[in-house]
């Protein structure tokens, strides 16, 4: 193979476009992440149709360009609070070279960011084309499975909840001082070697806005155009403590909204899910430029029953996607002291 890895230029965006439209509509001859977002996919095609403000200065865009052609792209997305890279698109087009291509682009990318800083990089993709072959073999660990979950928009949203119904039910805003509450509640339903990988820290739960990522899942890129708002439901054991926690994404762009439940073992999951619909129907209701192109709900396979509960709500099973993670800084233990040894 005789082509070089670059950084995108403009004068590459009509290409890149095709490119990604070829590889995300299923062509033989090409390969993509294969990440299902109910009509357009996560993908440079359909984000081209958005605002240019949807890309922002710390994404990184590579191509592969062999003779004057583009046959190849790998988009990332860089969370500044916690230098983790994810990659959100990874395409390539060729029959016999479409692997080559995509493996180069990930090699390329594993460099450039050891020079820049990069703590971790995360990819989610269906098992298929290859997908999780090429990053096992690029050194990245798979910890994890994804269901995601589709509402369709024919199907009629409940009823927003009352003030006075939230505060029946335990449910609130939730706020900076519950870091250390949602921090142990995301403990305690998630497997240590899980939690260990993904390494939050109580800070990065203070900020439940659009630019949080916690917890993640698969469908983290498209919260850049929602508006994410993140309620909490009080536990019932004691003051301080949380049983759950409910992120509703509303869509301002043509994406479908966005819903993330976490719920330890005394949790009503179900109420939390009729509470996010409803605030979502009640934002859909309003009219003005919020679309009604469904609700993705993403659900670890560790997670039951809270697929259940989404199944209950009108929700289908859409596809499973893999989670893979690679560490670029080695894990130091913190010094401590042992009893002496004579």
């Amino acid at each position: 193979m005789t082509g070089r890895v670059r950084l995108a230029r403009l004068t590459d965006l009509g290409a890149l476009g095709e490119l990604s439209r070829l590889a995300q509509t299923g062509k033989v001859s090409a390969r993509s992440l294969g990440l299902p977002v109910s009509g357009p996919r996560i993908g440079v095609f359909s984000l081209f149709r958005l605002p240019l403000a949807a890309f922002r200065p710390n994404d990184l865009l590579f191509v592969y360009e062999d003779g004057g052609h583009i046959t190849g792209l790998l988009r990332v997305e860089r969370e500044g609070f916690r230098e983790d890279w994810t990659i959100v698109e990874l395409d390539a087009t060729g029959s016999g070279d479409s692997g080559d291509i995509r493996f180069r682009l990930v090699q390329h990318l594993l460099r450039d960011g050891a020079r820049r800083g990069a703590a971790r990089f995360h990819v989610a993709c269906a098992d298929g084309q290859g997908n999780v072959e090429l990053f096992m073999q690029a050194g990245f660990a798979r910890y994890g499975q994804e269901m995601l979950m589709f509402r369709r928009h024919e199907e009629p949203l409940p009823e927003t909840w009352t003030a006075q119904q939230a505060r029946s039910a335990g449910i609130r805003p939730s706020q900076p001082s519950d870091a250390w509450s949602l921090s142990h509640l995301y403990a305690s339903v998630t497997p240590p070697p899980v939690a260990r990988l993904e390494s939050y820290r109580a800070a990065d739960w203070e900020r439940q806005d659009g630019s949080s990522r916690v917890p993640r899942s698969s469908l983290a890129p498209i919260l850049r155009f929602a508006e994410l708002e993140s309620y909490v439901q009080a536990s019932p054991g004691g003051p301080g403590e949380l049983s759950g926690m409910v992120q509703v994404g509303v869509a301002r762009e043509d994406q479908p909204h966005y819903l993330r439940v976490m719920a330890g073992p005394a949790c009503d999951a179900g109420a939390l899910i009729d509470f996010g619909l409803g605030l979502i129907g009640g934002r859909i209701g309003r009219g003005g430029n919020c679309p009604d192109n469904g609700i993705l709900a993403p659900v670890r396979t560790y997670e039951s029953p809270i697929d259940r509960r989404l199944e209950e709500a009108g929700f289908a099973n859409l596809a499973i996607v893999t989670l893979l993670m690679k560490e670029s800084m080695a894990r130091v233990r913190e010094p401590v002291l042992v009893p002496a040894v004579r």
